[in-house]
């Protein structure tokens, strides 16, 4: 799909384009320039958040802009115009200067440390070049009294918001206005929870408002009958508002479901009620696999690489498949054919702030244990920073969830979808066991497995669970059965 048209010698139109998968919408997150800023082939203008992940969109051609199509937190069709660029400034009309062309109500104001895209992060797009920007984004002027003209603009942009949001040829126009500061994760905290960032007490450095302020503002507020005046601290600080103008209780908050939240629902409703669960359980003594563990991370070969359990727990899964083939595989609905896989896409569920995700390794079954080691500390890094690109997520054919990271003993997981098997893994915990002949305290963890019985039986999942208990109990056997 063309991103980018044309519509005179002069202006040129940048759309929404498909970052990956055949999406059809994303949300504008963060726009990074602003009517009037100079802009050059290959730089960042804007993040986008699909049902995939946040992606950062580098524009193809130099220019200033002239328009953008959208506020901040609106979601756009892949295919609809959000930028307009001057790409021959000076040959007619002056570029729209920023008071008669404010940027979008989300921008960033020069006070924020966020305020530039960052520099170490590369953009997704595929089919663009990266280059570095040489442009400075203007600092915003402060708050102004709405001059009538761009009211009217306003509101005339209000109006064709509902019908597309881009028919006409008016500006996205918010009149500039002191706003709280608060870093972009945060503010999309607050949008998520309904919390209105200037009823917000700021505690951060330089009245910059954190996540706990949020969350603080979200909570319950006492009943009035509870809270004693006298009682009340002194702060010095402006009074609150009266206690009738604010709720008693904070009973529901309604959050939209979009982006990654809305894949995740669709995607597991579709594979809970399409594809055919077994969940199998096994508890396994791990000691011998800690103690692993510990020697590995004095090995000089493991050095730079983060050594965990999930590595070795990884490492075994991986094993169990290469004994065990026909695991990996897939269902053919439209042919009615098993598809079995000759690679391993090792996928890892992930919890990040825009919900689960589930990137995968590729090509795992080939990696050594370091490379492996390497592959699993990249993907949880780039996955907690938010920069997990769809391509990643694409592809797997089996999954590792470790819910014992939040001391749950074990799980019945849900596959992912077009996937075969998924491995729960609880926590890790001394119990009771029976060692030798001899009661004593081991290390103990509990696994499950879920596979897809359409195309994996119960004797094949038996066997591919055992295998991975096997090999966690005797650690050894990673070496002869490789």
């Amino acid at each position: 799909m063309t991103t980018m048209t044309e519509t005179s010698a002069r202006f040129r139109e940048f759309k929404m384009p498909d970052v990956g998968e055949g999406l059809t919408e994303a949300e504008i997150l963060k726009w990074y320039v602003q009517p009037g800023d100079t802009v050059t082939d290959g730089q960042v203008v804007c993040e986008v958040e699909t049902a995939k992940a946040a992606v950062e969109l580098p524009i193809p051609f130099d220019g200033v802009v002239h328009e953008l199509r959208f506020p901040e937190g609106t979601t756009v069709d892949v295919g609809q115009v959000i930028i307009t660029v001057d790409v021959a400034p000076g040959s007619g009309d002056a570029a729209p200067d920023a008071a008669a062309v404010p940027a979008p109500a989300q921008a960033p104001t020069a006070a924020e440390p966020e305020a530039e895209a960052p520099k170490g992060r590369q953009p997704v797009l595929v089919g663009y070049g990266v280059a570095e920007s040489s442009t400075k984004r203007r600092p915003r002027k402060g708050a102004a009294t709405p001059e009538p003209a761009a009211a009217a603009v306003q509101a005339e942009f209000n109006g064709h918001n509902g019908h597309n949001g881009h028919n006409g040829h008016a500006a996205v126009t918010v009149v500039p206005e002191s706003r709280p500061l608060a870093k972009p994760p945060v503010r999309k905290l607050a949008k998520d929870l309904g919390i209105d960032l200037a009823s917000v007490s700021p505690t951060g450095k330089d009245g910059i408002i954190t996540r706990e302020d949020v969350h603080a503002a979200a909570a319950p507020v006492p009943a009035p009958a509870a809270v004693s005046v006298a009682a009340e601290p002194t702060t010095g600080t402006e009074p609150e508002a009266p206690a009738a103008q604010a709720p008693v209780t904070a009973r529901e908050t309604r959050i939209p479901v979009k982006g990654v939240r809305k894949a995740i629902a669709q995607a597991m409703v579709g594979s809970a009620f399409t594809a055919p669960h077994v969940t199998e359980f096994v508890t396994v003594d791990v000691t011998r696999t800690m103690k692993l563990v510990a020697e590995l991370k004095e090995d000089k070969d493991m050095a730079g690489v983060r050594v965990n359990p999930l590595l070795i727990i990884a490492k075994a899964l991986l094993v169990a498949i290469k004994r065990n083939p026909d695991v990996n595989a897939a269902w053919d609905e439209a042919n009615q054919e098993i598809v079995q896989k000759h690679y391993v896409n090792l996928g890892i569920a992930a919890a990040t702030p825009r919900g689960l995700i589930v990137p995968n390794i590729k090509d795992a079954h080939d990696k050594t244990l370091p490379q492996l080691a390497a592959a699993l500390g990249e993907l949880v890094t780039t996955a907690r920073e938010g920069r997990t690109s769809p391509a990643a997520m694409a592809g797997g054919t089996v999954t590792i969830t470790n819910v014992g990271v939040f001391g749950v003993d074990t799980g019945t997981p849900i596959l992912n979808p077009g996937e075969s098997a998924i491995l729960a893994v609880g926590s890790i915990k001394p119990q009771p066991w029976v060692h030798k002949g001899k009661v004593k305290p081991r290390q103990v963890t509990t696994l499950a497995l879920s596979f897809d019985h359409r195309l994996v039986d119960g004797e094949l999942g038996s066997k591919v669970l055992a295998d991975v208990a096997a090999i966690l109990e005797q650690p050894k056997r990673l070496i002869t059965w490789a």
